[in-house]
């Protein structure tokens, strides 16, 4: 007997799946050959039938096939823009105005400032993070003023004016 195969893509399974189905092979009779191949785990019997089905009703895509409705999350760079753009006029401005202004979920807004842009209150205001983990008071770090970080030092100086 051979040694299972310990790792396998989901659409190498399924492309034996096809392959076997196209032969004639009965779905009880592959699973078994998948099950001997790539492990018990690789692929459930119901599932195995399932491809079949979609193979016999005439389905050639072995990729999963594009979900409809709603996105999963209205973090875009749009709106990562305009969050920023909206932070930066007005530094006071809280999640839930910002979330009320953009018409997106106080979850997203609070995504957006704190993991993507990086913003943590600080006496009422907005502050890039890296200003209060590597700052002290309100002495400039070298870091902060090469080249590679002019927008952080463009920032900066917008806080501090």
């Amino acid at each position: 007997m051979a040694t299972p195969i310990k790792e396998w893509p989901k659409l190498e399974v399924r492309a034996v799946v096809r392959f076997l189905f196209s032969k004639g092979t009965k779905p009880s009779e592959i699973h078994k050959q998948i099950a001997e191949t790539y492990g018990e785990g690789a692929m459930s019997r119901s599932r195995v039938y399932q491809w079949c089905t979609w193979f016999g009703e005439g389905q050639t895509s072995l990729g999963d096939e594009p979900k409809s409705g709603r996105p999963k999350t209205s973090t875009n760079e749009e709106n990562t823009t305009r969050v920023d753009e909206l932070i930066i006029c007005d530094r006071r401005m809280k999640i839930r105005e910002i979330a009320l202004k953009f018409e997106i979920p106080k979850s997203t807004v609070h995504e957006i400032v704190h993991d993507t842009l990086g913003y943590r209150k600080v006496s009422a205001r907005w502050v890039p993070k890296m200003l209060i983990t590597s700052f002290k008071g309100l002495k400039f770090r070298n870091a902060f003023c090469s080249d590679a970080n002019k927008t952080m030092e463009m920032r900066i100086r917008r806080i501090f004016v």
